[in-house]
């Protein structure tokens, strides 16, 4: 199995250079979910764009696979990276900001996935974990009757990606999920995480 790890953004709102390569505790933020994806037994690809050439080149030097789309925009990037790998079956996709994901997270999503017979699958943060670590999501809605936020990974058939899919919604209480990079102070909170966990 793949996934397909999006990385084609500018990262505006954190205004940094290209996101993925923001570091975090030395290393790109981008490393940590590769990582995290490598060890749970599933195959990464970078989906980069005209609009993150450094990314490109650093997956070159790294020997990391990846793909590169016109840059359009998340959807049409997905869809046309699915084109490209001729990609028929179901696959992760992820964001490239979530640095605290884990392996057995993963896992977890895909036995899960399994078990509905579902097409797709969303996974969810619920809003209490989210105002414990003062992260503020964007987007959110009820799931199971609990408020929540969208974790950022998810899985989808490839064979279907023009359509609507039927998705299983998972609510995961895991408090490294609160974690989506997109402003500075998003990334201090972050590093504060990290910190903390250092000294444990």
């Amino acid at each position: 199995m793949r996934a397909l790890i999006m990385a084609g953004g500018v990262g505006s709102r954190l205004d940094m250079g290209e996101k993925p390569l923001v570091r975090i505790a030395g290393r790109p933020m981008i490393r940590f979910v590769i990582d995290a994806f490598l060890a749970a037994g599933v195959t990464p690809i970078i989906v980069t764009s005209i609009k993150t050439p450094y990314t490109k080149n650093w997956c070159r030097a790294h020997d990391i696979l990846f793909v590169s789309t016109d840059g359009t925009g998340y959807i049409e990037d997905l869809a046309q990276a699915v084109s490209i790998l001729e990609e028929n079956g179901p696959f992760f996709v992820a964001v490239s900001d979530i640095p605290c994901i884990r392996p057995d997270i993963i896992s977890y999503i895909w036995e899960e996935y399994a078990i509905s017979g579902m097409q797709a699958c969303s996974t969810w943060i619920p809003l209490t974990l989210c105002s414990c670590f003062e992260t503020t999501p964007r987007y959110q809605m009820e799931i199971n009757g609990v408020p929540a936020s969208p974790a950022g990974i998810n899985i989808l058939d490839g064979s279907c990606i023009h359509a609507e899919q039927e998705e299983l919604r998972l609510l995961l209480h895991d408090p490294g999920l609160v974690f989506n990079v997109n402003t500075r102070f998003e990334l201090e909170l972050l590093e504060k995480h990290f910190q903390s966990l250092m000294k444990r």
